[in-house]
C-alpha cells in the first residue's frame, strides 16, 4: 500500500486528530492561540499520530485514548519546532513564515511554551501512569538534545557518535515513544510495546539522517526551506562530518564553514554544498539510513502479522526513500 493510500484509509481518524489539534489551542482567542494555530494549520506529515494509531492495532484499539496520545505527541512535536526555529533563526517552515518571522522570537518562545502546556493538560485525561512516565522521560531527553545542538553549533570537531546521540534525543525518541505509547494505550503486552519502540527508534534515526541529506540535496520546493539551511544555522550534520573526514575536502570545507559563520547566517552556502555533495559522505550517510531502516524492519519481524505491520513496513521504506 502506498503512503497516500494509507492516509486515505485512515482519513476519518486523522481528521479527528486534526480537529483536536486545533481545538486544543483555538479555545484561546489571544495572540498565543493565533500564533499556535498559524503553525498547526501549516500542516505536516502527522507521522507521529499515524504511528500511534497503527501501534494501537496491536492491542485493544481504543480510538479515544489513542487520539489523545496522538494529539499530545503532535503538540509536543509542534512546540519543539517553534523553539527550533527561534534557535536557528529560521524564516520559513513548511513553505510558510515561521512564528518568529510572522510575529517575533519572543512571541515564538511563548508560543512553544504554550503548546507544550496544552499538550500536558490534554495528557492529564489519561489515567495510565506508564504513559505519563514514558512521556516525561522523553521530554527531558529532548531538552538535553536541544541543548547539545546549541552547544555544537559550528563545531566541526564533533564526532559522528555525538551526532547520532543528538538526533536520538531530538528526533528518534519522539517517534519511538509514539509507537510505544500507542501500544501501551491499547493495552498491548510489554514485549510488543518494546518491539514497537525499537521500530520507532530506528525509523526515527533514518528519518533524521534523510532529513539532513534532503537539506543538502533537495530543492526549496521539495523541502519548504532554502537548501543548506542547516549549515547556515550552524547545524553540522552527518554528511558534513563525513565530508570533513576526506583530506582533500577538509580544508576547503572548513574555510567555507568559517565564512558562513562569520556572515551570521547570511553567507552563500553554494560552495560548501558542492563540496559536500561531491564527497563520499552522502553515500555513507545514505548507507547508515539504510542500516537503521533494516534494524527497524527486524524489530517489526517479531510482531504478529496484522495489516498494521505491513503499514509500518511501508512507512519505514517511504521514510528511507523520501524526497520531501
Amino acid at each position: 500500500m502506498k503512503l497516500l493510500d494509507l492516509y486515505a484509509k485512515m482519513k476519518g481518524e486523522l481528521n479527528g486528530i486534526e480537529r483536536q489539534l486545533e481545538a486544543a489551542v483555538a479555545e484561546d482567542t489571544s495572540l498565543l492561540g493565533e500564533s499556535s494555530l498559524h503553525l498547526l494549520q501549516a500542516g505536516g506529515k502527522r507521522i507521529r499520530p499515524v504511528f500511534v494509531l497503527l501501534a494501537g492495532r496491536f492491542g485493544d484499539y481504543r480510538l479515544e485514548e489513542l487520539q489523545r496520545v496522538a494529539v499530545t505527541l503532535e503538540l509536543i512535536h509542534s512546540a519543539s519546532l517553534v523553539h527550533d526555529d527561534v534557535i536557528d533563526n529560521a524564516r520559513t517552515r513548511r513553505g510558510q513564515p515561521t512564528v518568529g518571522a510572522k510575529w517575533d522570537n519572543r512571541i515564538a518562545m511563548y508560543t512553544g511554551d504554550y503548546i507544550y502546556a496544552k499538550a500536558l493538560i490534554l495528557m492529564t485525561e489519561s489515567k495510565d501512569p506508564e504513559l505519563h512516565r514514558v512521556l516525561a522521560r522523553a521530554m527531558v531527553q529532548m531538552c538535553i538534545g536541544e541543548m547539545e545542538q546549541v552547544r555544537d553549533f559550528f563545531n566541526t570537531e564533533q564526532s559522528v557518535r555525538n551526532y547520532l546521540r543528538r538526533i536520538r534525543r531530538k528526533t528518534a525518541l519522539l517517534i519511538a515513544i509514539s509507537c510505544q505509547m500507542g501500544a501501551i494505550a491499547s493495552g498491548a503486552d510489554r514485549r510488543t510495546s518494546n518491539l514497537l519502540y525499537q521500530f520507532g527508534y530506528n525509523t526515527g534515526m533514518a528519518f533524521q539522517i534523510r532529513d539532513d541529506l534532503l537539506d543538502l540535496l533537495g530543492t526549496e520546493k521539495q523541502i519548504g526551506k532554502p537548501p543548506g539551511s542547516d549549515i547556515r544555522q550552524g547545524n553540522i550534520t552527518l554528511p558534513v562530518l563525513l565530508a570533513l573526514q576526506e583530506p582533500a575536502r577538509r580544508e576547503p570545507l572548513l574555510a567555507e564553514i568559517r565564512a558562513i559563520r562569520e556572515s551570521e547566517g547570511h553567507g552563500d552556502t553554494h560552495a560548501a554544498i558542492h563540496l559536500i555533495r561531491s564527497s563520499g559522505g552522502v553515500a555513507i550517510a545514505e548507507e547508515m539510513a539504510e542500516r537503521f531502516t533494516s534494524k527497524a524492519l527486524t524489530a517489526l519481524a517479531g510482531l504478529p502479522n496484522l495489516p498494521a505491520k505491513k503499514n509500518l513496513t511501508d512507512i519505514a521504506h517511504f521514510i528511507n526513500k523520501r524526497s520531501y
